[in-house]
């Protein structure tokens, strides 16, 4: 005898099933039109006005956040708000997606008229050719399906996931297009990991200013000592011209103290590490983590092209951030 459980598990088995051919066949089905589509969007000069109207309005507006995310303008037009005033964004450089299972939604059938006298070309999205819409359209891209997962064949389940996939269909080939690139991409995404990666650089993360530890070659280490314990653990030493020449850490100064008793009077240049891991300015902070994880330091004086210290990067600064190698 069949448990709930098993019972539960068959359904969800059967509706991934369902969708998943249905996704298969949508694949077999695409031809020049998608091309068409494709064109056509890439040599607009507006927007993509994506409509639709309930489970496929709400299809339309992730496939607005997608194309816009990948380089391609798009803004979402409620089917039913473009009849009552919203219609007025439209310009006649746009491009129309117009999404419906049936292509006969009443509040879309409301809106072509405006589209066809605005000279804008409709991209329909329908599983019906010979519908209003499919008959409307510039260019129709079939996303018909044989059956919805839902038992009754009613609930939008197959023919949502099928106009989702279409949509990513459509926005990746545009972003091959215009050699969207990830860098583009985290511009796009400044606030996520991908951006900060991408986009943060060790001059976003470093101390610098009155924060900025650093000690001249003759200063002796009770200077060095002081400066350390008001900062984070490094010092780095300069020349009179403010350029690096070595590096004190806590681990130098510990080393120090276990083998000499008295070392105040020592200059900063006979204890300092010379030569030491540093980076430019300007230098990605996922890069100067590289580093920093390659050469096992946890700060790296950042300078400029003439070896000056502009600044202090740390290690944990960096992973704070969400950066990851």
């Amino acid at each position: 005898m069949m448990t709930k459980i098993d019972e539960s598990l068959r359904i969800g088995k059967k509706v991934i099933s369902i969708e998943a051919e249905a996704v298969l066949l949508l694949e077999k089905r695409l031809d020049e039109n998608f091309s068409k589509a494709i064109d056509l969007i890439y040599g607009s000069r507006g927007r993509v006005i994506v409509t639709g109207l309930g489970k496929s309005g709400a299809i339309g507006r992730k496939i607005t956040a997608t194309l816009t995310s990948t380089g391609t303008a798009s803004y979402f037009l409620h089917a039913a708000d473009g009849a009552h005033g919203d219609l007025g964004m439209v310009t006649r450089d746009d491009i129309v997606i117009c999404i419906s299972k049936s292509g006969e939604t009443a509040e879309l059938y409301e809106l072509l008229p405006v589209f066809k006298k605005l000279g804008i070309p409709i991209i329909a999205l329908t599983g019906e050719p010979e519908s209003t819409l499919g008959r409307a359209a510039t260019v129709f891209l079939d996303v018909s399906v044989k059956e919805e997962a839902c038992p009754y064949d009613l609930a939008p389940t197959t023919s949502t996931t099928v106009m989702l996939v279409m949509g990513d269909a459509l926005a990746v080939a545009l972003l091959k297009k215009r050699n969207f690139s990830k860098e583009d991409y985290a511009f796009f995404h400044p606030g996520g990991s991908l951006g900060r990666k991408l986009l943060m650089t060790v001059d976003d993360l470093m101390e610098k200013d009155d924060k900025l530890p650093f000690c001249l070659e003759n200063q002796n280490m009770r200077q060095v000592t002081i400066e350390m314990s008001h900062k984070r653990g490094i010092c780095p030493i300069i020349n009179e011209k403010f350029q690096v020449l070595g590096v004190i850490t806590t681990g130098d100064l510990n080393r120090l103290i276990e083998r000499e008793e008295k070392f105040f009077h020592l200059e900063a240049k006979v204890v300092m590490t010379k030569n030491p891991k540093m980076i430019e300015t300007g230098t990605l902070a996922s890069d100067s983590l590289k580093m920093m994880e390659k050469f096992h330091v946890i700060a790296m004086p950042v300078i400029d092209g003439d070896k000056k210290l502009i600044g202090v990067v740390h290690l944990h600064d960096i992973l704070d951030m969400g950066i990851r190698d």
